[in-house]
């Protein structure tokens, strides 16, 4: 079916083939994980098998950040990954949301370090969002579940 963009914007250009898309979405997995994921990884209990790093500055992180992160801002990785994090142990970066590419940048400079990395999507914004226990300067918090982003009982909703 040829499709010009006067008739509809989505396919002005064309889906990838099948293989091609799965390739895309495959890699895409290798290189994100949500937060619902890293937070059932950490509540398994135990060794998740990584370690989730907090890229942003200490006002930020003071605000809250996920109970266990390495407090780690995304200008200081070069000259002090190897003092706080483990080469062969895979880090899960974030930073405060969608809008902050700070997490990307710190996931690309640990890469160029050597480290297997992930990048969590939703960042702190989203952890908060969904409900899920932070620590802030002055102790524990948890927020309400946004409905619009936390699952329903029994459903992850994706």
């Amino acid at each position: 079916m040829t499709t010009t963009s006067s008739q509809n914007p989505v396919l002005r250009v064309a889906p990838a083939a099948p293989a091609e898309a799965a390739a895309y979405f495959r890699a895409s997995l290798a290189f994100h994980a949500d937060v619902s994921d890293v937070a059932a990884a950490l509540a398994a209990g135990g060794d998740p098998g990584f370690v989730v790093m907090d890229s942003r500055s200490t006002e930020s992180w003071d605000q809250g950040h996920i109970p266990g992160a390495v407090h780690l801002p995304t200008a200081l990785v070069p000259e002090q990954a190897e003092q706080l994090l483990d080469k062969s142990v895979p880090v899960v970066t974030y930073c405060w949301g969608p809008g902050c590419n700070g997490a990307t940048r710190a996931a690309l400079a640990l890469a160029e370090l050597g480290y297997q990395v992930k990048e969590m999507l939703g960042g702190f914004e989203y952890w908060a969002r969904e409900g899920f226990a932070y620590e802030t300067w002055q102790g524990g918090a948890q927020r309400e579940t946004d409905p619009l982003t936390g699952p329903v009982e029994g459903d992850c909703g994706c």
